[in-house]
């Protein structure tokens, strides 16, 4: 068989799925890298979609589909037919299906549904009940939990019938009657046990678990913290409803991280990918943090006027203002991106507060003195006098530990009444110190230098 590049591939496969010749495109699919055929996806028209469908079938085109963002992925299915989406949907892990299908149109949603297995269908339906950011969201239903009224002999043979199932045999979660979790054991225990022992004779009672309702971000922690490969959820009666497993923890991990940095700049997260996202899409996420910084540095210009006096007698005063305000907003910026990482891994909670107030005030205070000699050294450079090098370094000094102080305590109090502390951003605590620092700076010089 003749060696094909991969560029020659692509130019082929392109041909081939012109040509709707389904042997070929077979061929011609699996010598291409993954994400050149996720990248190539999108890009396909109906015809062609169908042409590939054909060709290498709904299992391959579920894997495909399943490592795309839910967005984009629900764009693609609505290119095939009903049927053909609900094939695929079949072959995806429930979880990730409800991901897809909750971004489709409701009347293309139910035209899937409808298509689907009932049972199928039915554990999407659940799944999206719940909130797309909830411990319940991003379960995935299928799992196979033991009765603690069964021996380890039908234990086995229930194992063995599980199918699809069993795939998710990390742990082997025993419930009772009413599948309310009872506890957890282990395939070796259960093996090493002799077939007429009862299964709650060999379950450990204490496990680690979430409630449906749990935020996905604690979910994860949990997960992370206990070290364990997935953990039940349970609703609120006990009642074993599914698993977090440790992928969904990674996407967790990668979502919430994606939208952190992007708060921290000043940005709505965008709920798909850079170069698939519309110029509207980005210019709304965008707009609305940009009105409000607008709004809050409206207040600088009011305290530029309020001092204009004191400006007109010390013109030397206005040079040293960009220095001053930036070193207090690079210093606020410092302590909100070290906060906001430490909050969302779960390093620091409300309790802490006043610990990180104190030491946040230390390192401030160190860094304050630091700036303050470097921007009084710096001043007497610029042969404004000692007079005006001491206002400059005192408010140096003033302003670093102001905004140490402010950064340190703001995404905590926003954490407590319910927001994201990742909006206390670099912009954001930048904003506040402006003004803020302005104050400081004039206050200062007015004492100082007796204007």
């Amino acid at each position: 068989m003749q060696r094909l590049s991969v560029d020659e591939a692509r130019d082929r496969l392109s041909d081939a799925l012109d040509a709707g010749a389904d042997r070929e495109v077979a061929r011609l699919v699996p010598l291409l890298p993954s994400h050149d055929v996720e990248r190539l996806l999108p890009e396909l028209d109906a015809r062609r979609l169908g042409v590939l469908f054909r060709a290498m079938g709904d299992e391959w085109l579920a894997s495909v589909v399943s490592e795309l963002d839910p967005g984009i992925a629900a764009r693609l299915l609505v290119r095939l037919t009903d049927v053909q989406a609900a094939d695929v949907l079949e072959e995806m892990p429930p979880d990730e299906a409800a991901d897809v299908v909750g971004e489709l149109r409701e009347e293309a949603r139910e035209e899937v549904l409808a298509e689907m297995e009932r049972e199928e269908a039915a554990d999407i339906r659940e799944l999206l009940e719940y909130p797309p950011e909830t411990a319940g969201g991003r379960m995935t239903p299928e799992f196979a939990a033991l009765r603690d009224s069964m021996t380890v002999d039908d234990a086995l043979q229930f194992l063995r019938r599980a199918g699809k199932a069993a795939d998710a045999v990390f742990y082997l979660y025993v419930t009772d009657d009413g599948g309310r979790l009872a506890g957890v054991t282990t395939l070796r225990d259960l093996v090493l046990s002799p077939g007429s022992r009862l299964v709650a004779e060999i379950t450990k009672r204490e496990v680690v678990s979430v409630q449906d309702s749990d935020d996905q971000e604690h979910a994860a922690r949990v997960l992370r913290e206990s070290g364990f490969l997935a953990v039940p959820v349970l609703g609120p009666d006990r009642r074993m409803l599914g698993l977090i497993t440790a992928d969904d923890v990674a996407e967790v991990i990668e979502e919430e991280a994606s939208e952190d940095i992007e708060r921290l700049g000043g940005s709505q997260p965008l709920e798909e990918p850079y170069l698939t996202a519309s110029l509207w899409h980005l210019f709304r996420k965008r707009i609305l943090w940009l009105l409000v910084l607008f709004a809050a540095h409206a207040y600088t210009g009011n305290v530029l006027q309020h001092y204009q006096g004191e400006v007109a007698v010390v013109v030397a005063l206005v040079v040293f203002i960009p220095l001053l305000i930036g070193t207090g907003g690079n210093t606020g910026s410092q302590v909100v991106t070290t906060l906001v990482r430490a909050i969302a891994v779960g390093e620091v909670q409300m309790r802490d507060i006043f610990r990180v107030f104190t030491r946040e005030l230390v390192v401030g205070s160190m860094l304050a003195l630091a700036m303050g000699i470097v921007a009084f050294v710096r001043a007497l450079t610029l042969g404004v006098g000692p007079g005006i090098a001491e206002v400059v370094a005192l408010t140096a000094f003033c302003i670093v530990t102001w905004s140490a102080l402010v950064a340190s305590v703001l995404p905590l109090l926003l954490k407590r009444v319910g927001l994201d502390p990742a909006v206390a951003s670099g912009p954001f605590i930048a904003t506040v110190v402006d003004g803020t620092g302005l104050v400081i700076y004039f206050s200062i010089a007015k004492v100082l230098l007796g204007i």
